[in-house]
């Protein structure tokens, strides 16, 4: 889902781009504290970027020790990552300039079911006092900046087996307290939180839908929001968008009908993107001639599905690639190798 890991080698194209947003930019933007960047959007409003990507046009290189998919985390000109070495899950940082700086192993490693995935898909998380890794073996756990374990635990040993088909790729979500972890597979689902400092678990709410074959199933990740001046937390997958309150994890509102047709084979892959009061998100297969786009309008309580749609396309969309929002407007990465961009108010195709 988040394919940045080559052959055991980091692309020289992503730590350039990380090297472009973090030097030329100021405040929190210098920081890439996870997947979708510093406002969970996938874009940073300042910087300088490389236009053409090959090996001559590559400020530096480093191997790592095994195939990770994760992408990676930077705060402070410290770059976070995950792969496995010898084995095991591990954790690795590395300098601005590509020197390694620790490395820390876990449990055994669960490889990727095949060769596009692997066990170490999931992002890093860093707010800075700590970073969040998790592995598709079930381990979460919480370093120190330095590299020095603050605790780990076993989500399959605590919960049971995970059920998709394809490889885990929901990376954790950093609220002001918790890490947060979604698990929506086609067996019991959830979302749930554990301390940033103890790894206690605060909270565990079901999510679980009844859908057609695979539509249960989501490699989507959790987006932290504000809701009513609070945090919250919204989640796509298994046909619905839930926001839920980060204190407790109860749900707040939601909002369903993404597959009246009740299409089979249409899991959540793609996550959300926020765009003003819009939450804009993918749905259906693209790659298979059947998108869906859809613009839902945040706020509201309780079962939104009637009255928070705000636009539904069923001409484009995208089945893998997140969508990113750059200053106000939606842009998408086809799944056929095209870029589009659209207006999250309406939809329409700018």
């Amino acid at each position: 889902m988040k394919n940045l890991l080559v052959k055991g080698m980091l692309l020289a194209g992503a730590l350039g781009w990380s090297a472009g947003v973090c030097s030329a930019a100021t405040g929190d933007q210098e920081n890439w504290p996870q997947w979708r960047g510093p406002h969970d959007n996938g874009s940073t409003a300042q910087g300088t970027y490389p236009v053409k990507w090959d090996s001559t046009n590559v400020l530096w290189k480093a191997p790592l020790p095994g195939k990770g998919c994760s992408t990676p985390a930077v705060w402070a000109k410290r770059i976070f990552l995950t792969a496995p070495t010898n084995g095991l899950d591990a954790a690795l940082a590395f300098d601005w300039a590509g020197k390694p700086l620790w490395q820390r192993t876990f449990g055994q490693e669960q490889p990727g079911k095949n060769k596009s995935g692997s066990g170490s898909n999931p992002s890093p998380a860093t707010d800075g006092q700590g970073i969040f890794v998790y592995f598709k073996s079930g381990t979460l756990a919480a370093l120190e900046m330095d590299g020095q374990v603050r605790w780990q635990t076993n989500l399959i040993a605590a919960f049971g087996p995970v059920t998709l088909f394809w490889d885990q790729g929901t990376s954790p979500a950093l609220t002001e307290k918790n890490v947060v972890i979604a698990r929506l597979h086609n067996g019991d689902s959830w979302l749930a939180a554990f301390d940033k400092t103890s790894g206690k678990l605060c909270w565990k709410v079901a999510r679980n839908y009844q859908t057609p074959v695979e539509g249960d199933q989501a490699y989507t990740s959790p987006i932290v929001i504000r809701h009513q001046d609070k945090q919250a937390v919204l989640v796509w997958g298994a046909e619905h968008v839930t926001v839920h309150d980060a204190a407790d994890g109860q749900l707040i509102w939601s909002c369903g009908d993404f597959n009246p047709r009740a299409m089979e084979y249409w899991p959540a892959v793609a996550s959300p993107v926020i765009a003003g009061d819009m939450v804009v998100m993918a749905a259906g297969r693209s790659d298979r001639g059947q998108p869906r786009l859809h613009g839902i309008r945040l706020g509201g309580k309780g079962d939104v599905t009637a009255t928070h749609r705000a636009w539904k396309r069923e001409d484009t969309g995208t089945f893998v690639p997140t969508p990113a929002e750059y200053k106000g407007r939606i842009c998408l990465l086809r799944d056929h190798g095209e870029i589009e961009c659209l207006a999250p108010a309406t939809g329409q195709t700018l």
